[in-house]
């Protein structure tokens, strides 16, 4: 997506948000405390590493040895709310705006993580990450790290403006709607990797 129409949408969608970022910080305020924002390091374009920012929606309770709790007992049923309707990524408009990110392109992962992608993590990082893709909108929870990664590199190679709008759209309907996985769409992005003979750096390997 160009730049400048990537920036004329977060602008103009910056209009309606702004009231849904301050309403959704105060909640999490009020319902985890302080503090409401959070930043992790993680893997850009070239491999660039950079900071988001993202709402907390976990509390910090620990067991009897002080250890944290597993992230799904730290979550409470509004905060869960938050996650699955995406408030918590809206942020990362700013890391748009700064061009550390774009509106759409496979979404920005830890530094181990990439790296555990070896030669194929550089392939994904050929754009800027975003902050929805093509693996969100065909399944993302529910997929396996091995089949997100296919569907992002798919992606790299056929992005296009046309494609990038469709991603929005999707967005907006897993968000009312919920998240389902599309087999078609993973084959597909199997069968591409096949062609391009990508497809054996999938075998025997874990993607963390």
């Amino acid at each position: 997506m160009p730049r400048i129409v990537e920036l004329l949408i977060v602008f103009t969608a910056l209009l309606f948000l702004i009231i849904p970022i301050a309403v959704t910080g105060a909640a999490l305020y009020l319902a985890l405390g302080s503090p409401v924002f959070f930043r992790q390091t993680r893997v850009g374009k070239d491999l660039r590493v950079f900071d988001i920012l993202k709402y907390r929606t976990m509390t910090n309770d620990v067991d009897e040895n002080g250890n944290l709790l597993p992230d799904e007992m730290r979550q409470t049923r509004f905060s869960k709310f938050i996650r699955r309707v995406r408030l918590d990524e809206l942020p990362q408009i700013l890391a748009i705006a700064k061009g550390d990110m774009a509106l759409v392109g496979p979404r920005p992962l830890l530094p181990q993580t990439i790296e555990s992608f070896g030669e194929l993590g550089k392939e994904r990082c050929k754009v800027r990450p975003g902050l929805t893709g093509w693996s969100q909108v065909n399944g993302n929870v529910n997929l396996t790290n091995a089949q997100k990664l296919k569907l992002d590199l798919w992606y790299v190679y056929h992005r296009s403006l046309l494609l990038d709008f469709k991603i929005i759209v999707a967005t907006i309907g897993v968000v009312i709607f919920g998240e389902n996985v599309n087999d078609d769409r993973i084959n597909t992005a199997e069968s591409w990797l096949r062609e391009v003979g990508l497809a054996e750096q999938f075998e025997n390997k874990e993607f963390v």
